[in-house]
């Protein structure tokens, strides 16, 4: 049997390898995507004698009918399965002791991950207060996006012409001078009417 040390170490492992990729997670159930990760991150598939259908499988029969997740003993009875797998020619308690110690003290690798490149040509490329031409437009002072705006040329429905100097003084230029004194509006013809037939 695994003393308890090697059970806490295996513990740490699962908890982490748990809450990997998922937020919401409290690294007391572990679901089959990184229950798989595990196996395959520790190297306990090894593409011969376990592989990712053998893992898939395994975690299928350990669960619940109705879960979709692992708990820890659950997980203890996985690895149990597999190293009976892994390591053929030991018994069943070597062979746990075994696969014991593959994932003692492991973590979730983050291989294939893209990572910001951090060098002088990226800041040099992004870098907005350098940008010239219609890419200057683009972004204000601070380097923040203008949107839409800086995307596109946003036309002015204000009927005229792009440079025109004296945009909105029409109004202003058509006005009566105050000096001409208006005619009276024309009255109706019927009140005209009126007036004269009245003895």
């Amino acid at each position: 049997m695994a003393d308890s040390a090697e059970v806490d170490q295996v513990l740490l492992s699962f908890q982490k390898f748990a809450v990997h990729g998922d937020a919401k997670a409290t690294g007391q159930e572990m679901n089959g995507k990184n229950w798989a990760k595990l196996c395959k991150d520790c190297k306990i598939i090894d593409g011969k004698t376990v592989t990712s259908t053998d893992v898939d499988i395994v975690f299928t029969k350990v669960k619940s009918k109705t879960s979709r997740v692992i708990t820890f003993q659950e997980f203890q009875k996985g690895l149990e399965e597999l190293a009976q797998k892994r390591f053929k020619g030991q018994t069943k308690e070597e062979a746990l002791q075994s696969i014991f110690k593959m994932i003692e003290g492991k973590e979730p690798s983050n291989t294939g991950v893209t990572k910001v490149a951090k060098t002088a040509a990226v800041d040099r490329l992004t870098d907005t207060s350098k940008y010239t031409g219609s890419h200057k437009e683009r972004f204000d002072e601070t380097g923040k996006g203008k949107g839409r705006g800086g995307r596109e040329e946003l036309v002015e429905d204000t009927g005229y012409v792009g440079a025109y100097r004296h945009a909105g003084t029409y109004d202003d230029k058509t006005k009566p001078s105050r000096s001409r004194a208006r005619p009276p509006p024309p009255t109706s013809l019927l009140h005209h009417l009126r007036v004269r037939t009245k003895p």
